[in-house]
């Protein structure tokens, strides 16, 4: 079992993630490449004292970038898409 900071990297704030949380009650995070849906659903549940109804991921893939000469990449990384339940929230995407 991995600590649950380990596992959440950061929220994942896009204009998509913040309707999604206004009418869908869905949270968005990047997570470690290797985590599964238990995983995340525990670190969720334990860093935010929610209760996760539902957890979706996807692994997001890497992005060449060109800057002139320089070529490199964009590494590769994973979402998920956490559900809470009817009536829970998570302050840290309130405001934004």
């Amino acid at each position: 079992m991995r600590d649950p900071e380990d596992v959440v990297i950061q929220p994942h704030i896009s204009e998509r993630a913040m309707q999604d949380i206004e009418e869908e009650n869905w949270y968005t995070f990047k997570v470690i490449m290797n985590a599964n849906k238990p995983e995340i659903k525990r670190a969720i549940e334990e860093l935010f004292e929610v209760k996760v109804n539902k957890v979706t991921t996807c692994r997001m893939p890497s992005k060449k970038r060109r800057m002139g000469v320089h070529e490199g990449t964009r590494p590769e990384w994973k979402k998920a898409r956490v559900k809470l339940a009817e009536g829970d929230r998570i302050e840290i995407f309130e405001g934004m």
